[in-house]
């Protein structure tokens, strides 16, 4: 893969049946539970509409037409407060160790500054080592409980960051 090729852009429908399958099977990969994480959750299979908010937005991480990644922000679910939620942030393996991750972890917090955010908050499980270092070297910091309620129970370690 040529970092050349590489595209961030916004999703689109026709994104939806890739970046579903993207991130399922990254989180097959990982052995999470298909219960209580986002594997679940039932807009996966039509995020371009989901995310299509005036508080939101989804980035796609494309090569050569193939969508290899996404992440994107959205207002915490049920909690009071101008925070917004890092979502679905998922690569395959030939997209992980370039940089991608970063880039688009701060794609996904100037949008949230630009929508007038002021945290970001996120849930991951313990085994996802690689993204817990990435997100603490960003800024994130652990939480001793959960925020809002995103339906993701089955995830176990919180964190935020000022914006």
């Amino acid at each position: 893969m040529s970092k050349n090729n590489i595209v961030i852009r916004e999703i689109t429908t026709k994104d939806d049946q890739q970046i579903a399958e993207v991130i399922r099977s990254v989180l097959m990969e990982f052995g999470v539970p298909k219960v209580g994480t986002a594997y679940a959750d039932n807009v996966l299979d039509c995020m371009a509409e989901t995310y299509n908010k005036s508080t939101s937005a989804y980035f796609v991480v494309e090569d050569n037409g193939r969508i290899i990644g996404g992440a994107g922000i959205a207002q915490l679910e049920n909690f009071e407060g101008n925070v917004c939620e890092l979502q679905k942030m998922y690569f395959l393996p030939e997209a992980r160790g370039i940089g991608l991750g970063r880039r688009m972890m701060d794609m996904c917090l100037q949008k949230a500054k630009s929508l007038g955010f002021e945290h970001c908050y996120l849930e991951t499980l313990p085994y996802m080592e690689d993204a817990r270092k990435l997100y603490a070297k960003v800024g994130f910091t652990a939480l001793d409980s959960r925020m809002g309620d995103t339906g993701h129970y089955s995830c176990n370690l919180w964190m935020i960051k000022d914006l």
